[in-house]
Formats: C-alpha cells, structure tokens, sequence
C-alpha cells in the first residue's frame, strides 16, 4: 500500500513539473506566432475560390453561346 502512495506522490511531483514548465513556456512567448499574420494576405479565401469557379463556368458558357 506505501508503493500506492508513494507512485501518487511522483505523479503530483511530475504534473506540477509539467504545470510550471507550461506556464513559463507561455510567459516566454514560445506558443506566440509572428509569421502567419504577416503571411495571412497571401492566402486565398475559399468563397474566393469558389466564386471565381463559378466565373470560370460563366464566362466558359458565355463563349459556346457566341
């Protein structure tokens, strides 16, 4: 039974390890992006896309009529 108590012990002692590091990880700025806003104009929006399909079929039918 002293093993039982003993195996909680460690695992309290590990989690608060694992805790503190988390935190000092966040307040160190390890999880902040600088990339992808500078990067996020570059990317297309998915209505975009399927707008501009749908341009594509227009414009295409609008070619077989003439």
């Amino acid at each position: 039974m002293s093993v039982v108590f003993v195996l909680v012990f460690a695992a309290i002692i590990m989690a608060g390890a694992f805790l503190i590091a988390f935190i000092w990880s966040v307040k160190n700025g390890q999880y902040d992006d600088t990339y992808t806003p500078s990067v996020r104009m570059l990317f297309d929006d998915p209505e975009m896309k399927e707008e501009k399909k749908t341009e594509e079929k227009t414009q295409a039918q609008a070619k077989k009529k003439k």
